[in-house]
């Protein structure tokens, strides 16, 4: 940590703070003063950790804070207040690494979960020449490991649903996101300000509550994230369950200096057992009285073959609020933006276009029994958001049956 030091005290000078804090402190004030992010986005990052920790029954710490209460917090070192740090923490963490055959040999199938690749790289010349906050942190590291992780395995950002990070504060989860590929960079700032960092948006990132308030017991970190990103997989992590996760990317990093990604997804998805994700959602939500459920099926069936193709076309993802016969409303994002598209039930998702309609006048629409035009008119389909881009609806319809002669 000498190196580190030494940078440090020529980048920003050594306060009387905490040294850890300052020095990630001062890579969350250089992507400031680099791309106009302000101290809300690090405090929107606090925020959501602190809010998913809600559901984590092994968090450290489970109370929910507003945004203010994030901001009004004691200063450690500026931007850094108390709740956007880490907390000292004791805890353990175990993970049972076998080969194939075993999994096998002893019926494990619906619970394996496999690693796709793991990569781990270390400090580079640029950590210390270059006089960067940012690279004296793992930027460059991070952004090097996470590439050659999509390299070895032809996944890319847009395919993952949900990440495990290391936010040992909360600047550090905002430069990762850009090091990780999941933004551009100096977007991250409005990534956080999309949501698309949290159930409902593009990725779910933290859903443990994080290093921030799930905790941070150093050694047991990495297998904690591991152990959150298996339960995940599974579909076993209870209330804070992301919908539909298939794949998985974890970080970790440790100054002096080294930083692993790992990719994972399920060994034999065909075998898994993920019935139990019902049970973590209220029957309001599960859509399965809804006479709509078979036609967000059927998309999602021909994402596997025509998905590429529909993301051309479109370009832009919808979001269908479905009145139900019992007065709810159930919510389906179809998601036409990148890879292969993706379809997902849940509730606060967010789309560029909402239709929103009754059950069965859905279905007639989908069915031809009524013109989409004729139902927007007798208002029984209302469209807000990019009302252009439902104009492309009818790419994601079912063909009509040719008459017979």
């Amino acid at each position: 940590m000498d190196k580190h030091v030494e940078v440090l005290s020529e980048v920003s000078g050594i306060a009387s703070s905490p040294l850890t804090p300052q020095i990630f402190a001062s890579a969350g004030q250089e992507h400031m003063d680099k791309y106009g992010t302000k101290p809300e986005h690090f405090a929107k990052i606090a925020e959501k950790n602190h809010r998913h920790s809600v559901n984590n029954p092994n968090s450290q710490f489970r109370d929910e804070y507003t945004l203010q209460d994030i901001l009004k917090s004691k200063m450690v070192h500026e931007p850094l207040t108390k709740l956007q740090c880490c907390p000292t923490s004791d805890g353990s963490a175990a993970a049972i690494v076998c080969s194939e055959s075993f999994v096998r040999r002893h019926n494990l199938q619906s619970k394996a979960v496999e690693i796709v690749a793991m990569t781990m790289r270390t400090d580079f010349p640029s950590t210390f020449k270059e006089k960067s906050g940012m690279k004296l942190v793992g930027y460059d590291m991070t952004k090097a490991a996470a590439e050659e992780i999509y390299r070895k395995t032809g996944y890319r950002p847009q395919d993952i649903d949900v990440i495990e990070l290391h936010d040992c504060f909360s600047c550090n989860e905002l430069i990762t996101y850009e090091a990780l590929g999941l933004c551009p960079p100096g977007k991250a700032g409005e990534m956080i300000d999309r949501g698309d960092n949290t159930y409902g948006g593009k990725y779910v990132i933290n859903p443990s509550g994080g290093l921030i308030s799930k905790g941070h017991p150093l050694g047991a970190t990495g297998l904690a994230q591991c152990a959150e990103l298996c339960w995940q997989l599974r579909g076993a992590a209870g209330k804070r369950q992301v919908a539909s996760a298939k794949v998985a990317l974890q970080h970790n990093l440790g100054l002096g200096g080294a930083v692993v990604v790992t990719l994972y997804r399920l060994g034999f998805p065909q075998q898994a057992n993920r019935s139990n994700i019902k049970t973590t959602v209220s029957s309001s939500t599960t859509g399965a009285t809804m006479k709509c459920t078979p036609f967000f099926d059927e998309v999602e069936t021909r994402m596997k073959t025509e998905g590429s193709s529909m993301v051309k076309k479109i370009k832009g993802s919808f979001l269908f609020k479905i009145t139900g016969g019992d007065g709810k409303v159930h919510e389906w994002l179809v998601d036409l933006k990148s890879g292969s598209g993706s379809v997902t039930k849940g509730t606060g998702l967010k789309g560029d276009c909402t239709i929103i309609m009754k059950d069965g006048d859905f279905m007639d629409m989908i069915t031809g029994k009524i013109g989409a035009q004729k139902a927007f008119f007798s208002g029984k389909l209302k469209i807000t958001g990019n009302t252009g881009l439902a104009m492309k609806l009818q790419s994601i319809m079912p063909e009509k049956p040719k008459s017979k002669l």
